[in-house]
C-alpha cells in the first residue's frame, strides 16, 4: 500500500466510525424526561416514540455504513477498480465515453447495491412509525424519473468536465469552474419550474383566510409573494416541511399540504416568514456563492493530483485516466469533504437563527413560530435533546430547544 491508499483508507475508516460515535452518543444523550418547553405538545408516548424512531434510523445509519465500507473495501482490494477499467478500455471507445461508461458504471451498481436499504427504509421503518404514504408504484416511478434525470445531467456534466481536463491544458479547472457555475446557476432557475414539478404537484395557495394573511404579511416586509405553492408531499410522507426555492421570477415557497392541514393561520404566517427571512436576509445567495467558491477550491485540488500515479497505483490501476482520477479524488477528498461539511453546517445553523429573528421580528413575536416548531418536532419525531458533537458535525438546523431559546431571548429583550 502506498501512502494515498493508506491515506484513503483511514479517512473511510474514520468518517464510518465518526459516524457511529455520533449515532451512540446521540443516545447516550437521551433524557428520560420530557423538556418542559414541551409539555402538551409531547406526549410521554410521544417522546418515547420518537426517541426509538431516532435510535432506529441511528442504527439503521450504521447497518449501512458497514455494508457500503465492507463491499467498497473488498471491491478495492480485489482488484475491482483496475478490472472495470480495463474493461470499459477495451471496448474501444474515446476517453469521453470510456469515462463516462467508466463513471456511470459505478454509479449504476452503487444505486442496485443501495436499493434494498431504500426499500427497507421506505416501506419497514418509515411504515412503522407512521410516515410512509409512499405506494410501490410510486416507489418505482420516482425511481425511474430520477435515474433518468440523473443520467441526462450528470451525462452533459460530467462530458463537460471529461473534455476540459483532456484537453484545456493547465487551466482546465478553471473551465470546468466556469461551466459547473453556469449549470448550478441554471439548475436553480429550471428546477423549481422543470424538475421539482416531475415529483411533486405544486398547486397555488388557494383564496381565503390563509392567502389573505399569507399576502397581507408579504406587503408588510415588501415581498411580492405571488409564489405560494402547496406541495402534495402527503403523496410520500406524513412528515410535514416548508421551503424556499429559486431566483427572481422563478423563485417558489412551498407548503406541504401536511402542513396546511394541521397548523393555524398564524403558524403557517411565521413559518413562511422564516422561509422570506432567508431570501431578505440574502442567505440563497450567500450559500450559491459558497456552494460555487467550494466547487472552484475542489477542482483546483483536483487538477493538482490527476497528474499523481500514485493515486492510480493506490487502486492498482496501471493507467492513469481523467475520469478515474475523478473517482479516487473523491475518496481522496473525504477528509476535507467532512471538514467542509461542518463550515457549511455551521454556517447553515447561523443562518436559521436569522430566519428565525426575520420571522419574529415581522410576524407579530415569536410566539407562533415557537408553536409552529414544536409541533414540526412532534409530527416528525425529532430527537428534542441531540448531542452536541453531533450537533456540530451533521446539523444543518440548530436543535429544536435551541431556537426555541434563541427566540424567547429576542422577545424578552
Amino acid at each position: 500500500m502506498n501512502t494515498f491508499a493508506i491515506v484513503i483508507l483511514l479517512a473511510l475508516v474514520g468518517e464510518y466510525l465518526l459516524g457511529a460515535v455520533t449515532a451512540i452518543l446521540d443516545q447516550r444523550s437521551f433524557k428520560p424526561a420530557l423538556p418542559p418547553e414541551f409539555v402538551g405538545v409531547f406526549d410521554d408516548e410521544r417522546y418515547a416514540q420518537a426517541q426509538r424512531y431516532t435510535t432506529t434510523r441511528a442504527y439503521f445509519g450504521i447497518v449501512r455504513g458497514t455494508v457500503d465500507l465492507c463491499i467498497l473495501l473488498t471491491f478495492w482490494f480485489a482488484g475491482g477498480f483496475a478490472w472495470f477499467d480495463l474493461t470499459v478500455r477495451g471496448l474501444g471507445y474515446g476517453p469521453v465515453i470510456t469515462g463516462l461508461l467508466f463513471i456511470g458504471g459505478l454509479s449504476f451498481a452503487s444505486t442496485i447495491l443501495g436499493l434494498p436499504f431504500r426499500l427497507y427504509s421506505t416501506f419497514v421503518i418509515e411504515e412503522r412509525y407512521g410516515f410512509n404514504r409512499t405506494t410501490p408504484q410510486t416507489f418505482v416511478v420516482d425511481l425511474l424519473k430520477g435515474t433518468v434525470l440523473s443520467v441526462i445531467l450528470g451525462t452533459l456534466l460530467l462530458s463537460i468536465i471529461l473534455v476540459f481536463f483532456e484537453w484545456a491544458g493547465p487551466l482546465a479547472w478553471i473551465w470546468c469552474w466556469i461551466a459547473a457555475t453556469a449549470f448550478m446557476l441554471a439548475i436553480q432557475f429550471i428546477a423549481p419550474t422543470w424538475i421539482m414539478p416531475l415529483f411533486n404537484s405544486f398547486t397555488p395557495l388557494e383564496d381565503g383566510e390563509l392567502n389573505d394573511a399569507i399576502m397581507k404579511y408579504g406587503q408588510s416586509v415588501h415581498f411580492p409573494l405571488q409564489g405560494i405553492f402547496v406541495v402534495d408531499g402527503s403523496r410520500r410522507s406524513s412528515k410535514a416541511n416548508a421551503f424556499f426555492t429559486g431566483f427572481g421570477k422563478h423563485k417558489r415557497i412551498g407548503l406541504f399540504d401536511t402542513l396546511i392541514k394541521d397548523y393555524s393561520v398564524s403558524e403557517l404566517v411565521s413559518i413562511v416568514a422564516h422561509e422570506v427571512g432567508h431570501y431578505k436576509k440574502k442567505h440563497i445567495l450567500q450559500g450559491m456563492v459558497l456552494s460555487i467558491g467550494q466547487v472552484g477550491a475542489t477542482l483546483w485540488i483536483l487538477s493538482l493530483f490527476l497528474e499523481q500515479e500514485g493515486l492510480f497505483t493506490a487502486f492498482f490501476v496501471g493507467e492513469p485516466s481523467v475520469y478515474a482520477g475523478l473517482v479516487f479524488f473523491g475518496l481522496l477528498f473525504t477528509p476535507i469533504e467532512l471538514i467542509l461539511s461542518v463550515c457549511v453546517n455551521l454556517f447553515s445553523r447561523k443562518n436559521e437563527f436569522e430566519a428565525d429573528r426575520f420571522a419574529s421580528e415581522t410576524a407579530g413575536g415569536g410566539e407562533a413560530l415557537i408553536s409552529a416548531l414544536k409541533k414540526l418536532s412532534a409530527d416528525n419525531l425529532a430527537n428534542l435533546t441531540p448531542h452536541s458533537f453531533s450537533v456540530f458535525l451533521g446539523y444543518s438546523h440548530p436543535p429544536t430547544l435551541q431556537r426555541i431559546a434563541a427566540l424567547r431571548e429576542r422577545t424578552t429583550q
